[in-house]
C-alpha cells in the first residue's frame, strides 16, 4: 500500500491474488490499526525509498530515453499541451500549473474553481477545446460541493471551462451541473476524464460514487458516459433524449468508475478503461445507449471477498473488449498518434494505479491482440499522452513527477 489507509484496507481484505489471506475476521480494527502503525514506523525508521527513475528501458520494439519533464508536482492527474511548448497539468488538490518551455511555472493559474479535496476528489482532467487555436476554450472537470448544513457536504462531478489570461483563469462557464439532488455525500468514484470525438460532441466519465445500484438508474449521473455539446446543450440525437426516466445527458450506463477514455483516430469510435473491485477492470468499446453492466455483471468480487454478482454475462449486457484480474487499476488512456514509435500507431497506451504499470495493447479491429508492459515500478501511472513531438508524457501520482519517453534506436531486444 501507499498509504496507511491502503495498507489498512489490505489487511483487513486481504490480497487474495498475491496469496495474503483477509485477517478482517480474526483481528479487531483497533489491532489492525495497530499493525498498519507499526509497519508505518518501521518504514519510516527504515528509510524505505524507491528506486530512481531508469533513465532508459527496452521494449519489444524499441529502446527508450525517460527524461523528467515536470517534477515536484503534487498528486498530479491530468497533462494536456496547448502547443509544442506548452502543457498544462491539474494537481488533484486544487490547482492548475503551466509548463513553458520544459519550464514547470512555481505559481499556480489563479481563479480556477473551488474543488472539494477530499478523498478521491478534487482537480481531475484538463482538455482543451478542438478548436482551441480560434476560441481559447480548455475544460476542467472536478469534484463539486453544494452548501450544506450536513455534517458532510453533498458533492458529485462537474465540468467547466474557461481561458487563460497570461497565468489567470478567465471567462468561466459551467458546462455540465448535475441535478442537485442527484449529488452524494460520498467521497470516492467520481471518474472523470474529458475527451471530442470528430463532430466536437464532449464525452465525460461520472464514476458510480459508491452507489453500484445507481449505475442502472439512467435518471442518475453516477456510473455514466455522458455526451454533451461543447457549450452544455445536448446533442439531439443522444440515446435518451425524450425520455422522462432518463437523464439526456447518458450515453452510455452501466460503468463503475471510468478514468481512462480515448477516441481511437481512424474510427472515431469511443474506447474507456473503468476499475473494477477486487478483479474485474475492463475496456470497453462504447456503442450509444448501451448497458455495460455494473453490477449486475462483473469480472470481480468485492475487496472483502464477498459476491457483487453471480453473474458475468447477461442479455443485452455489453461484454468488455479485455478484462484484468487481478485490477492492475487502469488510469489514463491514449492512442498513440505520434511518428517517433511508428510501429504502435494507434495502439492503446493504458496506465495502471496499483500495478504502478503503463502497457501497450496492440489492438486489430476491435480487439487485443497482444499486450506488454513497458513501464514498470517507476510510480502510480494516472495519465498518459501522446505530446506535440510525438513522445509519451506519463503522470506519476507518486512522487509527483511526469516523465517523457523517446526512442533510441529504431530496435530494441
Amino acid at each position: 500500500g501507499t498509504g496507511r489507509s491502503q495498507l489498512e484496507r489490505n489487511i483487513r481484505f486481504g490480497i487474495v491474488q498475491q496469496g495474503m489471506p483477509a485477517f478482517n475476521d480474526a483481528l479487531s480494527r483497533d489491532q489492525i490499526r495497530a499493525i498498519t502503525e507499526y509497519i508505518s514506523e518501521k518504514e519510516n525508521s527504515a528509510g524505505i525509498v524507491k528506486p530512481p527513475l531508469p533513465d532508459r528501458i527496452d521494449t519489444y520494439d524499441y529502446e527508450i530515453q525517460i527524461e523528467k519533464f515536470a517534477e515536484g508536482l503534487t498528486i498530479p492527474w491530468a497533462i494536456e499541451f496547448l502547443d509544442d511548448r506548452t502543457a498544462l497539468i491539474t494537481e488533484r488538490p486544487g490547482r492548475l500549473r503551466i509548463v513553458r518551455n520544459d519550464q514547470l511555472d512555481p505559481n499556480p493559474i489563479s481563479g480556477i474553481p473551488k474543488v472539494l479535496p477530499q478523498g478521491q476528489g478534487g482537480l481531475m482532467d484538463v482538455a482543451i477545446d478542438p478548436d482551441f487555436d480560434e476560441n481559447g476554450w480548455i475544460y476542467l472537470s472536478y469534484s463539486h460541493e453544494l452548501p450544506s448544513d450536513a455534517e458532510r457536504t453533498p458533492a458529485m462531478t462537474r465540468l467547466v471551462r474557461g481561458k487563460l489570461d497570461g497565468n489567470n483563469w478567465v471567462d468561466q462557464e459551467v458546462v455540465y451541473e448535475a441535478p442537485h439532488e442527484t449529488y452524494l455525500p460520498t467521497r470516492h468514484h467520481y471518474g472523470c476524464r474529458i475527451v471530442f470525438d470528430a463532430a466536437g460532441h464532449v464525452f465525460f466519465s461520472i464514476g458510480d460514487r459508491g452507489r453500484s445500484r445507481t449505475a442502472q438508474d439512467l435518471s442518475q449521473p453516477n456510473g455514466k458516459l455522458h455526451r454533451i455539446n461543447r457549450d452544455g446543450s445536448i446533442p439531439k440525437d443522444n440515446p435518451f433524449v425524450g425520455r422522462s426516466d432518463a437523464l439526456a445527458s447518458v450515453f452510455s450506463y452501466g460503468h463503475r468508475n471510468a478514468q481512462g477514455i480515448a477516441v481511437h483516430p481512424e474510427t472515431d469510435r469511443v474506447w474507456l478503461t473503468e476499475h473494477g473491485p477486487m478483479g474485474g477492470d475492463e475496456l470497453n468499446v462504447i456503442d450509444s445507449g448501451v448497458n455495460y453492466g455494473w453490477p449486475e455483471i462483473t469480472y470481480g468480487k468485492n475487496y472483502s471477498g464477498s459476491i457483487v454478482s453471480e453473474f458475468e454475462q447477461k442479455a443485452e449486457m455489453a461484454q468488455p473488449v479485455l478484462f484484468w484480474r487481478p485490477s492492475i487499476a487502469v488510469c489514463g488512456l491514449d492512442f498513440y498518434r505520434g511518428d517517433l514509435f511508428p510501429k504502435w500507431k494507434n495502439w492503446l497506451l493504458a496506465g495502471a494505479l496499483a500495478f504502478e504499470e503503463l502497457r501497450l495493447l496492440a489492438i486489430d479491429d476491435e480487439r487485443v491482440i497482444h499486450q506488454q508492459t513497458i513501464l514498470k515500478n517507476a510510480g502510480r501511472v494516472r495519465d498518459v499522452t501522446t505530446g506535440p513531438d510525438g513522445a509519451i508524457y506519463v503522470i506519476l501520482n507518486k512522487p509527483g513527477t511526469v516523465i517523457r519517453m523517446t526512442p533510441i534506436a529504431e530496435e530494441g531486444f
